[in-house]
């Protein structure tokens, strides 16, 4: 019991406190909205419960093992909260909840940190070299959700060649998935110097836990969260529609950043300790695991239903997959970070956050763009001249 006491663990595992009454109020019938903000608050400290655990857990299993355990439970959250969604019919939510957990982590997560640590040293280094092959597998994966997009809005694809693009789709995943175990192989294998840097342990002096207690806590955890994702799924729309927000806005900034907020705290708190390295390797590094361990295996999960799902994302989605990657790339070139670093990419994200809250319906999107492809041929049907 002592992983739940606030003293020990953290005045966060008060938030524990919201499991309980997401339960009743979901059983009494409350609206969406408190079902919405309760499970939101159930899941933060859920997740931060179960990092804790799959860190202990890579630590005393090694290296191998750990990097397989932090690509399964590292953003297990956010794909549980995505498995929900996607068997809902939920497929807008589900790419939106992806595109803003690589934006969430390479400018809210990486922002802040440079600007808490900048607040605090003048000046801050990490191993450039490292932050390089991470950010440039992002650019990869930004590339990954691009071709899609193009593909789709190419002249010669019709409505007809739905099937090639999910075909694509799969095939783009295929690679993702091998990209992501040659990173594993170079982070833990053959460069791992470049990734575990000696002398920086962010868990020394710390309770270690046994392996009973970081399994238990993991299942647990995770059953949770899987309970949690329920509920937030159910009330998604209703909150949304209630709170005047579109569902892109939701997955894009509520969801991504509810799903990631034990990594994102992990990364601030890290910096503020001067331990850059590892916090530079938590931002971009989760993304790096939603891009190409996340959303292939959610494509080959909804292969389960009826409709799967395609890796075609909106315009701007893509746009700020790109921007985010770029800006990310451009300050982890020279391995220093200072405040002001972090005040920008941080400007950029509010920038982004406020043109998806903008962004009309989904819904509404589609209906438009099928009135307007209509128009063409009402009128050419109106040219024809009257049949005899």
């Amino acid at each position: 019991m002592s992983a739940f006491d606030p003293r020990q663990a953290g005045w966060s595992r008060l938030l524990l406190l919201a499991v309980p009454l997401a339960i009743v109020l979901r059983f009494a019938g409350a609206g969406p909205i408190w079902l919405f903000v309760a499970a939101c608050a159930a899941i933060i400290p859920l997740a931060g419960l179960m990092g804790e655990a799959t860190e202990q857990l890579a630590q005393r299993l090694g290296p191998g093992i750990g990097g397989l355990l932090n690509a399964t439970f590292g953003n297990a959250a956010e794909l549980i909260i995505a498995l929900f969604a996607l068997f809902n019919g939920l497929d807008g939510v589900v790419k939106a909840s992806l595109t803003g957990s690589i934006v969430g982590n390479t400018l809210l997560v990486l922002g802040a940190s440079f600007l808490a640590g900048g607040l605090k040293y003048n000046t801050q280094r990490f191993n450039k070299t490292a932050a390089g092959v991470s950010s440039t597998m992002m650019v990869l994966a930004a590339i990954a959700l691009l071709v899609p997009a193009i593909f789709h809005s190419l002249p010669e694809v019709t409505r007809a060649d739905t099937i090639l693009e999910h075909e694509l789709s799969i095939g783009v995943s295929i690679i993702l998935m091998l990209t992501y175990a040659a990173h594993l192989v170079f982070s833990l294998g053959t460069h791992r110097d470049l990734f575990n840097p000696k002398g920086e342990d962010p868990h020394a002096g710390e309770e270690q836990w046994g392996t009973t207690r970081s399994v238990s806590l993991l299942v647990v955890a995770t059953l949770l969260i899987a309970w949690m994702s329920e509920i937030l799924v159910g009330a998604v729309e209703g909150a949304s529609h209630t709170l005047g927000m579109n569902a892109v806005f939701v997955g894009v900034i509520v969801v991504a950043i509810v799903g990631n907020a034990a990594e994102h705290s992990t990364a601030v708190i890290v910096a503020m300790k001067n331990q850059m390295d590892l916090s530079v390797g938590i931002a971009i590094g989760s993304s790096l695991q939603i891009a190409l361990f996340v959303a292939p295996v959610l494509v080959f999960a909804s292969y389960l239903r009826a409709e799967p799902m395609d890796l075609r994302f909106s315009t701007l989605e893509v746009v700020a997959v790109l921007l985010s990657v770029m800006l990310a790339r451009m300050v982890c070139e020279d391995g220093e970070s200072n405040w002001l670093e972090g005040l920008m990419l941080l400007m950029v994200y509010a920038i982004l956050a406020l043109a998806f809250f903008f962004l009309p319906g989904r819904g509404r999107v589609e209906r438009h763009a099928k009135a307007d492809a209509a128009l063409p041929a009402v009128a050419a049907e109106r040219a024809l001249p009257a049949s005899p």
